[in-house]
């Protein structure tokens, strides 16, 4: 370590250094989630469905996995969401608009055994999911 009376300009490049070995910090730096996340920096973004889909769940796991590609409102960037809770894929049609957030897998990827996709559906036509699943509200008319 530098020491001495001219040792701050280099204590100064040294630090840049390193910081620029740091993940988030260069993620936050260079605004990456700003330019290559579909949703951008908001946590949850409205959507419209284009089609339903079904997933084999990933090793050792099985079963199908419901899924969603949907169009996002605000830039047209189209996605794939994960459907939480058994029967909700019924509760969703075609053109219906939903609003999705992040799965929340580590470092914005997918979580567990779902292969490939980084979002969930949260409402349905303004509803919450869990809500209409469970019978306490009515999904609403588009």
């Amino acid at each position: 370590m530098p020491k001495g009376e001219f040792a701050a300009k280099e204590l100064v490049r040294k630090r840049k250094k390193h910081r620029m070995l740091n993940k988030w910090w260069k993620r936050k730096h260079f605004h990456l989630k700003q330019k290559y996340d579909p949703v951008g920096t908001v946590p949850m973004a409205k959507a419209l469905v284009l089609q339903k889909f079904v997933l084999q769940q990933k090793q050792p796991h099985s079963g199908l996995i419901k899924c969603v590609r949907v169009q996002l409102i605000k830039n047209g960037k189209v996605v794939g969401a994960y459907v939480p809770y058994d029967g909700t894929i019924n509760f969703i049609e075609e053109h219906d608009e939903v609003t999705i957030q992040g799965l929340g897998g580590s470092q914005r990827g997918q979580m567990g055994s779902i292969p490939g996709l980084k979002y969930r559906v949260i409402a349905v036509n303004g509803a919450d999911v869990f809500e209409v699943v469970k019978g306490r509200k009515e999904k609403p008319k588009r």
